[in-house]
């Protein structure tokens, strides 16, 4: 999939020359992936990251969310729960990745009929996946709701 994406991108481009080029932080993957296309090649483009649109009770705008029947979209709710919940235990002080991400399963786990593709805590550049949040970090996850998989993700930080 990224190949496909990183080649659109490339010959884009070359062929337009931007100065700057828009993206969306939902799909953490596909920045960081084309942020280091762009220094790898050295490219003269700025790359912006725009931040997730949500609506008004935290579930990030997608296509995919008309998929969703009332209740799958309540239950939908929890990969954003789950997300706040690790930013809420790191904000606490706690900096071990899978302590983290065990609060934010347990968030999942109240509901049985969401299933949990992913929940990780990467660098937000390499997209590695981190044992301590001592910097920048990304949580980023993925739930089935019904036959609808939704991703998600925050960048940690700290209050105050």
């Amino acid at each position: 999939h990224f190949r496909g994406v990183t080649t659109v991108v490339t010959k884009l481009f070359h062929i337009v020359e931007p100065d700057l080029a828009f993206f969306g932080q939902k799909d953490a993957a596909q920045v960081a992936i084309i942020g280091r296309l762009v220094r790898d090649l050295q490219m003269a483009v700025e790359i912006v990251v725009c931040p997730i649109v949500r609506d008004p009770d935290g579930l990030a705008m997608s296509s995919r969310n008309t998929y969703l029947h009332p209740r799958q979209r309540k239950r939908a709710l929890l990969l954003f729960r789950a997300l706040d919940r690790v930013q809420q235990v790191f904000a606490q002080g706690e900096t071990h990745a899978g302590k983290l991400i065990e609060a934010g399963k347990q968030v999942i786990a109240e509901e049985p009929s969401v299933q949990l593709d992913y929940l990780e805590i990467v660098n937000p550049e390499t997209l590695d996946t981190l044992e301590i949040v001592s910097s920048s970090a990304l949580v980023a996850g993925a739930v089935v709701v019904g036959t609808t998989r939704l991703i998600d993700n925050i960048v940690l930080a700290r209050s105050g």
